[in-house]
This record gives C-alpha cells, structure tokens and sequence, in this order.
C-alpha cells in the first residue's frame, strides 16, 4: 500500500498575518493608481491619451442621474412657452377681442405654466419681478362703442405697453403707446403710476396715484373719453402673481383678468 503524505503549513502567527495584511493593502494601493512605469503599453480610450482607469464614465451617470429630472422639467416649460408665443401670434395682444376657441386655448397654456411655477413664493423673491416687462397679452378687451369712442379704429392705433416695477419704492408704472394719424403723425403716451404692498406670498395690493398723458395734443384727443380710457388700464386692486421666472411673468386680477408679459430691455424701449 502506497500511504500519500500531506504536508500540512502550521497556522501564521499574529506577526505573519499582520504583515501579509499590510502587503496586500499596498498591492490594491498599486493596482488602484496603476503601473508607475511602462507607460507605452497601457491602453487608451477615445478620451484621449489618458489609461482607461480614467474613463469618466461614473461621473457622466452621476451627473445624469442628478439633473435629469431638472433638464425635462425645463424643457417642459420651453416647449409650453414655445407653444403660448405660437397662440399669441396675430391677436394684438387679444386687446380687441379674440374667437372663443382661441381664447380657451390661450388660457389652457397658461394654466399648464401655472401648474409648473418655478417661483411658488414670489412676493418672496421680488428681484424676479423686479425691472421693465412688455405686455404680450391680456384678457382686457376694447369692444364695441368704448374703442369706437376713444378713436382705435382707425384714427389711433395702440403701440407697447410696458410696466416698469421698482421693488425698492414699492411702485410699478404702466406706459400705454398710442399713434394717432393725422397731418402729422403724432406719438405719445399714457403713463398710470401706482404703488403697491404685499399681501401674501403670491399677492400684491395696488393703489392708483396719478396718470399723465403726453404730449399736450394727445390729452386733447382724449380729454372727452379720458375717464373710460382710465377706466380700462387703471390697475387698483389686488394682483396675483400665479407665474415668474427670468423672462415671463404671468397674473390675475380682481377683476378676473390675465397678464402675460415678457422681460423687456429698458435702455431699448422708445
């Protein structure tokens, strides 16, 4: 009978064992960082000269992972943006009256915005609110015997209307163009300044203080019909900022009306 020895190693002592640790660690310590010389033979990537390890693969998905969600939100308020700007085309801001259907179309965009306010508190965070914004359109109307009146059929036409708001005083000014025709062409302006408080955190209270129409000769076209014009545009009452990021802003009035406007450049307007 062929009897088969095993030679058995006796167990590692607690020295042993201590310095097999401390030399595997400074292997995986190599390993992690890469050869340190012969460089030529390491594979590269499309990256560019740098070994795989390199790779930023990890940090990509990371970052994926970490923004996504805030890109298609984004691009969900662009394309509903894109979507407004296309309804507003041809309607004059909707200041003579729009068909119904456009109407409810207009309205259901901006409730769709609504819904996604970037800016849920924006009496809060009133340097978005802050500057010169350009009016794009409007649920008040000039219809009927009132536009007939104040000449917008045909001898005056309405140019921009802008508002201008100052969250250090606390005021907001409303400029209304006009252009009447005549011998000469003849341009100026309503102005309604006013001032305003907060109410809460997405309201603002909005008290008249005076209007001025320039030049002289403009007045004179509507001195007789000056109070149904203010009545129009005067602003009194409570404002709710229900949208707002960093170029349109979107509210609702007391009244029941909306405002969609647009940041404007200041130093460009005339």
């Amino acid at each position: 009978m062929i009897t088969k020895l095993v030679h058995v190693n006796p167990p590692m002592t607690d020295s042993q064992v201590s310095h097999l640790v401390c030399r595997t660690m400074n292997i995986m310590k190599l390993q992690r960082f890469g050869p340190v010389i012969n460089h030529s033979r390491i594979n590269t990537s499309r990256f560019g000269d740098k070994p795989i390890w390199f790779r930023p693969f990890t940090v990509i998905k990371v970052a994926e992972q970490s923004s996504g969600f805030g890109l298609v939100e984004d691009e969900t308020l662009a394309q509903k943006k894109r979507e407004l700007y296309q309804a507003l085309e041809g309607i004059n801001r909707g200041i003579f009256g729009i068909p119904s259907g456009k109407k409810l179309e207009i309205e259901s965009l901006v409730k769709q915005l609504e819904s996604q306010n970037p800016t849920p508190e924006p009496t809060l965070e009133l340097d978005k609110v802050d500057g010169c914004w350009r009016l794009v359109y409007s649920t008040i109307s000039i219809l009927g015997s009132r536009r007939t009146k104040l000449g917008l059929r045909d001898f005056i036409s309405l140019g921009d209307f802008f508002q201008t708001i100052d969250k250090a005083k606390s005021k907001a000014v409303n400029v209304i163009k006009f252009n009447a025709k005549g011998l000469i062409l003849l341009c100026g302006e309503l102005s309604i300044e006013a001032s305003f408080k907060i109410a809460s955190k997405t309201r603002v209270d909005i008290n008249y203080e005076k209007s001025t129409i320039t030049p002289d000769q403009l007045m004179n076209v509507f001195r007789k019909n000056y109070d149904i014009l203010l009545g129009i545009f005067n602003p009194e009452g409570w404002l709710e900022i229900t949208y707002v990021d960093d170029n349109m802003r979107i509210g609702r009035d007391d009244k029941g009306n909306i405002f969609v406007l647009e940041r404007f450049d200041d130093n460009s307007k005339s």
